[in-house]
């Protein structure tokens, strides 16, 4: 039986379990926006970030249980939500600096930076629900309820956090403000339940000089977080995004997204196409029939094709479909896009934007769009393909970059699964990556009608980077029975990750 005076009034104590409880979720969240810029955005990332934050979760909550077994937690609370603060703080410097010094891939790494971003703030704050748990079990006949009770309070706060930042917070201010200000919240809190608790009697730990210095990291933490290098010139919805100068070329700018080099725009001459897949596209756009076309674009990213399309086919019809409407913002304001009758602009996804258009409409699709360096998923199935086929004119020509490794495992997947729904297809790639010795962007080529092979072979050998087409019997010993991927099945970042 315990002492029921030591219990916290019943709204005090629904709040901290809400609070702390929400406040480890804008972090998980938080935290897959700021290792992003350094090792991208990809199944593996994610994975890590929810891995560590439930590890946070599970060593701090043990650790709190512990220690409210050991010490009157009523002397705990204040410091814990202090340290959280502390922690939040530190995040940021952490990361910044530390994702200069992890940038890659690499497994290791990805595991580092996402304990750096989430793992010390959500374990000091995982602690607080089972302190105040202990606190409020003063009748065993109640304990049922009681922490039956807090559990679901402290679930409410996650789902709550979790929809306020996915949307309200990340589209209203950066992350390291989201940062900065839930670690000035928890540190109000913590200052002003401390302040209460010692009216109520409780003596709280800690010397004045080691509260001084600990206040004295978290304000340093939090100026270095402000001060530290942003990768970033926009935060939009999605990604960390950066536009950068060629030197080589008085208009070249490279559109960076999450760390990767995602487009090149000549702002001089938009026929100026830089990256060798969409100089491949840019032979394929080529040998449409003369004349004005309708093209539909899955992905604007820089807006590079759109923009050749404009120069080349004077007259063309173009809708592009981005589903991050910052990023189009971006584009604007940094890489000349001028959008109107002529080339339009839907914010939103890919696979919903292809249902709502009319069958046979379009005489070239382009497929580029890109969650870091992998398609998403669901854009990479037979249904989808399928649905482009149906919006495809007879004679129109749907291209698809993929970017892949060896040994080759989703490229071959993907266009076993593109030529489910078509019955010409093709891939444009260089000699070395379809041998499998590098990996390299592959531009998939599909048609209800013969494609126009020798064209095409003939233009793309006579780019910077030459490719070759390969067709017939040469891609199918290429795929070698690779399965199709469909919306039930359709593993896209394990078979990148080979």
């Amino acid at each position: 039986m315990g002492n029921p005076q030591r219990a916290l009034p019943s709204g005090l104590a629904t709040a901290l379990v809400f609070g702390s409880s929400g406040a480890v979720l804008v972090l998980e969240i938080v935290a897959l926006r700021l290792v992003g810029p350094y090792v991208g955005v990809t199944l593996q990332v994610s994975s890590s970030v929810i891995g560590i934050s439930l590890a946070a979760i599970a060593y701090g909550t043990w650790l709190g249980g512990r220690l409210a077994d050991r010490f009157d937690p009523r002397i705990l609370l204040a410091p814990a939500l202090l340290l959280g603060a502390i922690g939040t703080a530190v995040t940021l410097p952490l990361v910044r600096f530390g994702g200069e010094v992890l940038r890659g891939g690499a497994a290791p790494a990805v595991l580092l930076l996402a304990a750096l971003a989430v793992f010390l703030p959500a374990f000091i704050l995982s602690t607080i629900t089972p302190l105040v748990v202990k606190l409020q079990l003063s009748d065993l006949d109640r304990t049922g309820s009681v922490v039956g009770r807090l559990s679901s309070m402290g679930t409410l706060g996650a789902i709550t956090a979790t929809l306020a930042t996915g949307f309200i917070f990340v589209a209203a201010v950066s992350s390291s403000w989201i940062l900065i200000s839930l670690a000035i919240l928890l540190a109000a809190s913590g200052l002003v339940l401390g302040w209460w608790l010692r009216k109520t009697g409780a003596v709280l730990p800690g010397k004045p000089r080691t509260r001084a210095v600990l206040a004295t990291v978290g304000l340093v933490g939090a100026g270095l977080g402000v001060a530290s290098p942003n990768p970033c010139d926009v935060e939009t919805a999605y990604h960390c995004a950066r536009v950068q100068s060629d030197p080589a070329e008085a208009g070249g700018r490279e559109l960076i997204l999450n760390s990767a080099r995602h487009s090149y725009v000549d702002l001089d001459n938009p026929r100026n196409l830089e990256f060798a897949y969409i100089q491949w596209i840019g032979a394929v756009a080529d040998v449409l029939p003369m004349g004005p076309v309708q093209a539909l674009h899955l992905g604007g990213g820089g807006f590079t094709m759109p923009g050749y399309l404009r120069a080349t086919r004077p007259g063309s019809d173009q809708l592009v479909i981005e589903l991050d409407g910052g990023l189009v913002d971006l584009d604007r304001e940094k890489l000349g896009l001028q959008t109107g009758p002529d080339l339009r602009v839907r914010v939103g996804d890919a696979r919903v934007g292809v249902a709502d258009q009319p069958d046979g409409s379009y005489d070239f699709v382009v497929g580029d769009a890109f969650g870091h360096l992998t398609v998403p998923w669901h854009l990479a199935t037979e249904e989808m393909a399928t649905d482009i086929a149906r919006v495809l004119r007879p004679t129109g020509i749907y291209v698809q970059n993929v970017i892949d490794y060896p040994p080759d495992r989703f490229i071959r997947a993907e266009l076993a699964t593109v030529a489910a729904a078509f019955p010409h297809v093709a891939v444009i790639s260089s000699r070395e990556a379809l041998a499998g010795e590098v990996g390299a962007n592959f531009v998939i080529m599909a048609s209800k009608s013969p494609l126009p092979e020798a064209d095409v072979t003939r233009r793309v050998a006579k780019v910077a980077d030459p490719a070759i087409v390969l067709t017939g019997q040469s891609l199918s010993d290429f795929i070698d029975g690779a399965r199709v991927l469909t919306d039930d099945y359709a593993p896209v970042d394990q078979l990148l990750a080979g």
